[in-house]
């Protein structure tokens, strides 16, 4: 009966709790109630960061009634009347949404959002005590038969309960009117007392690195989901205090022991523009819309919230996409899914217009969110840039590193280090021969390159060839493998592409890590080679590189369909030169896209394939042509793209399906010469 909730998968001061059904077994439900009033006394051993006298207060009158259930349990409850057994199902609620009060305040990562919430967090646990107060009242224990000891303990607690005042502990309230008055410091933009925050800090149990950031991350994903129900008061104090502890976990904790906790994705991010991950996987079974607030069901599938919600409030008890009957109504937030589709419309360019909610949660990143945490993100990035220049190594490793952080998935954070001047002296630690700060460095550089005004930085600060330096010879590869997604984003501006391509090192060493790297590297490389190759000029060295028999080789063995479908994005993007196309088809590299053309279930792969195709129809003519008509199994699979694929690709698609036509058509004439020169000009044409 008793449900098992992960704590990441319930938002905080929520209560899923659920009312036992009418026919439970007397039984079951006693047992239940042991087995919760056990799990709540063992909260008496945990911190409470806040709320310490309610919470001993509770956890004590709950540790009585364990003892009542315990004494029932052991004698025949066949007989208990009606209305004691739904006395039991009351307080069987009340004591499911008492132990997630507790466990919300030992929450660690919570707790200032939790000292923040006190005035409603008390008057939660004043409802609960005073609810369980009232099923005690109207509890017939004369028909239960108890011991008498027990009994008088009941009413005790009954009496107890009924006149429990549960206020905001005066600590509480003193720490909580610190914190306010630091927050309004800022947004006055006056730097706090570093030794009031301290002590804020020390009340809370916040005494480290880690712990500071833990509070982050709960804050950003409170942010996050707050942001979804557009509730404006929580999420402006959200912001401001997010901003607030960034500023402590830099400024506060700089000599602190660094856990890398959560930003080894920079080493480790695919950069999937050229695949795009197939945007069908973030559609809703239902709506067949993409998700923007998914949320998994008991049975594991996915569904956007709205569509799952009007399901089962239609009286649908079972999963849609499976069939099978639904444990419980409970819906658990996705969250690492909807991260993925939010960065899959940032880094695409769909059109998150059409997605409301995503659009606010993107612009959420652009404003600072509050005045307060505006302030306190200056601060930081001045902090941080002033131990870039003077401080001591390690100083200057961990600055590069809070900047990784900072800047992560941040448009404001991104602007004000820039603004400071962070990039130059991150590109002075990129020659360091201490891989971790090389490391930091490359990373922290990766993410202000996704800024517009970063990239111009970079570029004039003479930062192109001190990447490439890393990206050729880094003291790992995680820094190479972020070296070629920083030259990725800077590759997006189309004067910046001639730069890289002037740099003759550029091509060969993406190529290279192509070659050698592991899988995240190919994909970044290949990334950045796509944006490098927009720039016709920048084809030859890559053709010198033997870079067609390269990506053949990885489209024939590779079996990561990402790394195929960003393989022929680059061989797309080569085939539009005649060079290019000449190359792809001595490299006996025509059947092995035609095959992928006809295997691949990717459309995206499909569409690639096509493209190649028209260009080398277009640049070589009869040559290719001739070996697409005689394939009999082509002209299906160009049929069924001409239909279900993308405007683009069926206009394409449309045209080689003309020009085998074309080719049968008079390929008994003598006119065959002039048809292939004309019907390669009508390509262009219609291209």
């Amino acid at each position: 009966m008793l449900k098992r909730f992960d704590q990441n998968g319930r938002r905080i001061l929520k209560s899923p709790a659920v009312l036992p059904c009418q026919d439970v077994n007397p039984v079951t439900l006693l047992r239940s109630l042991i087995t919760l009033s056990h799990s709540i006394t063992s909260y008496q051993s945990g911190f409470f960061a806040t709320q310490r006298r309610n919470s001993r207060e509770s956890i004590r009158q709950i540790g009585i009634l364990s003892m009542f259930f315990a004494e029932i349990i052991d004698r025949d409850v066949s007989d208990l009347p009606d209305s004691a057994v739904l006395c039991f199902s009351e307080l069987h609620h009340s004591l499911q949404k008492m132990k997630f009060l507790l466990e919300d305040c030992t929450r660690r990562g919570a707790r200032v959002w939790m000292l923040m919430k006190s005035h409603f967090v008390a008057t939660q646990f004043l409802t609960l005590i005073r609810a369980i107060a009232t099923v005690l009242d109207i509890l017939p224990l004369n028909s239960i038969g108890i011991s008498r000891e027990i009994k008088e303990l009941v009413e005790m607690v009954a009496k107890q309960a009924g006149k429990a005042k549960m206020e905001v502990n005066p600590d509480d309230e003193y720490a909580m009117k610190r914190v306010l008055l630091i927050l309004n410091q800022f947004e006055n933009r006056f730097e706090p007392d570093s030794i009031v925050i301290k002590r804020v800090l020390y009340y809370l149990g916040i005494n480290s690195w880690n712990e500071c950031h833990k509070e982050i991350r709960f804050l950003d994903e409170e942010i996050c989901l707050e942001s979804l129900e557009n509730n404006e008061k929580d999420l402006h104090l959200l912001s401001t205090l997010a901003g607030f502890m960034r500023y402590c976990r830099g400024v506060l904790f700089e000599n602190t022991v660094l856990e890398h906790a959560d930003d080894q994705s920079a080493g480790k991010t695919h950069l999937e523009i050229l695949s795009c991950l197939n945007p069908e996987d973030f559609r809703c079974p239902i709506s067949l819309e993409l998700m923007t607030d998914p949320v998994t069901v008991s049975t594991g599938q996915t569904y956007d919230r709205a569509s799952i919600e009007k399901w089962l409030k239609s009286g649908n008890l079972i999963c849609p996409k499976t069939g099978e009957k639904l444990a419980t109504t409970e819906l658990v937030p996705n969250l690492n899914l909807r991260q993925v589709i939010q960065q899959y419309c940032i880094d695409h360019g769909v059109p998150i217009s059409k997605f409301q909610k995503q659009s606010r949660d993107i612009s959420s990143t652009i404003l600072p969110g509050s005045p307060a945490s505006a302030e306190a993100i200056k601060f930081l990035s001045e902090f941080v840039v002033r131990r870039l220049r003077n401080g001591t190594e390690i100083q200057k490793s961990r600055s590069a590193y809070e900047i990784r952080l900072l800047a992560k998935s941040n448009i404001f954070n991104r602007f004000c280090l820039i603004g400071a001047g962070a990039i130059p002296p991150l590109l002075t630690l990129l020659p360091s021969s201490d891989s971790t700060v090389q490391e930091n460095a490359i990373a922290a550089l990766l993410k202000l390159s996704k800024h517009s005004n970063g990239k111009k930085v970079i570029i004039n600060h003479g930062g192109l060839n001190s990447i490439i330096e890393v990206l050729e010879n880094g003291l790992k590869p995680e820094c190479k493998q972020i070296a070629a997604a920083t030259i990725f984003y800077l590759s997006s501006v189309q004067s910046n592409q001639k730069l890289i391509g002037e740099i003759p090192e550029a091509v060969p060493a993406l190529i290279e890590l192509i070659r050698t790297g592991t899988s995240c590297g190919k994909k970044n490389s290949l990334a950045a080679l796509f944006g490098i190759l927009l720039y016709p000029r920048n084809h030859e060295p890559a053709l010198k590189s033997g870079i067609v028999p390269l990506l053949s080789n990885l489209i024939r063995s590779s079996d990561k369909p990402e790394i195929i479908t960003d393989s022929l994005a680059v061989l797309a993007t080569l085939a539009e030169s005649f060079d290019g196309s000449d190359a792809i088809l001595k490299a006996s590299s025509l059947p092995l896209i035609i095959k992928t053309l006809q295997t691949s279930p990717s459309r995206a792969t499909k569409e690639y394939c096509v493209s190649i195709l028209l260009a080398l129809c277009n640049n070589l003519g009869v040559e290719v042509i001739v070996v697409l008509a005689n394939n009999t199994n082509l002209i299906g699979s160009l049929y069924t793209l001409s239909t279900n694929g993308s405007s683009q690709a069926g206009k394409k698609a449309r045209l080689l399906i003309r020009i085998m036509q074309g080719y049968h058509e008079t390929s008994s004439s003598g006119l065959m010469a002039n048809w292939d020169s004309s019907s390669r000009i009508a390509t262009i044409h219609s291209c």
